[in-house]
């Protein structure tokens, strides 16, 4: 399950609740071609990996937060672990996403 992230507390609540399990955020906009593309991938992941949590934020609905983080593009997927980013990968490229995931997790 994908869950929707809006604020930077909401965040930091998933990422303490998510303990030492793999945190992927994919930062997302509804006008963003590539992001809808990624999408369903994006979902079929999260059922894949029970044991990995995937959260999405919508840069229109969460701008300070997405400007906390630094996203410049989308679609851009952020990997934290233990509350500290381990990776970054920007663009809708599905192989660089599942080898992350499986470099992490």
């Amino acid at each position: 399950m994908v869950k929707y992230v809006l604020s930077e507390s909401e965040l930091q609540a998933e990422l303490g609740s998510a303990g030492n399990k793999l945190v992927v955020i994919d930062f997302t906009a509804k006008w963003c071609p590539p992001c809808k593309a990624i999408a369903p991938e994006f979902e079929k992941l999260a059922g894949q990996h029970k044991d990995v949590v995937f959260l999405k934020v919508d840069i229109d609905d969460a701008k300070e937060l997405s400007a906390k983080h630094g996203i410049r593009s989308v679609p851009t997927f952020l990997f934290f672990k233990g509350g500290a980013k381990v990776d970054t990968m920007s663009g809708a490229d599905l192989n660089g996403l599942k080898a992350r995931i499986l470099k992490h997790k």
